[in-house]
C-alpha cells in the first residue's frame, strides 16, 4: 500500500533569528519567527508525512506556545513523526519539496538538505527532491518578508516495496 500526503508551511522574516532550511543552517541576516527552529522545509515535510499516514498535522501534535517546544529543532519533531508513521506500519518511502524564497538562494546548500532529511527519513538521498523557486517579486513572500515550502511525502507499508533505491 502506497499512500502520499501534501505539506504546507510559511514563516515570516524577523531579524536576530537563525535560518533553518532542511535542517541547515544557512548564512543571512534574518531568519524565521516561530516557536521552534521556523524550519519551514521540514514543517512541510511533517505535515506531508502526517498527511499520508491520516494522522492529523503538525499543530495537532506540537501545538502552539508550548514551552517544551520553543527553540527545539524541528529535525527532532521529523525524527519523532517519523518513528510515529513507523509505528502505524509504514515507512517513508519518497519526498519532494519545493521553497519559495526571493533570498537566500538556497541551491549551494540543497545537497546538505537532502543529505540531513534523508537520514532523519531512513531513506537513501535520492528519495529526497528539493528545488528552490521565487514568488517574481508577488507578494508577501516576493516583497521578501517570508519563506514558505510545500511538500509531498509517500509512505509504504513496511516490508512491501521491492522498488529501486
Amino acid at each position: 500500500m502506497i499512500r502520499v500526503g501534501i505539506g504546507v508551511d510559511m514563516h515570516r522574516l524577523v531579524p536576530g533569528r537563525p535560518l533553518v532550511l532542511g535542517g541547515v543552517r544557512i548564512p543571512y541576516e534574518e531568519g524565521l519567527e516561530g516557536d521552534s527552529d521556523a524550519d519551514v522545509l521540514t514543517h512541510a515535510l511533517l505535515d506531508a508525512l502526517l498527511g499520508a499516514a491520516g494522522l492529523g498535522d503538525i499543530g495537532t501534535h506540537f501545538g502552539v506556545g508550548r514551552p517544551e517546544n520553543m527553540g527545539i529543532s524541528s529535525l527532532l519533531l521529523l525524527d519523532r513523526m517519523v518513528a510515529l508513521v513507523r509505528k502505524r506500519g509504514f515507512r517513508p518511502h519518497n519526498v519532494d519539496a519545493t521553497v519559495v524564497a526571493e533570498a537566500p538562494k538556497i541551491g549551494p546548500f540543497i545537497p546538505t538538505m537532502r543529505a540531513t532529511l534523508a537520514r532523519v527519513l531512513g531513506v537513501a538521498e535520492t528519495r529526497v527532491n528539493i528545488k528552490g523557486t521565487t514568488a517574481k517579486g508577488l507578494g508577501a513572500l516576493g516583497a521578501g518578508e517570508g519563506i514558505a515550502a510545500f511538500a509531498a511525502a509517500s509512505i509504504i507499508r513496511r516490508g512491501r516495496f521491492r522498488g529501486a533505491r
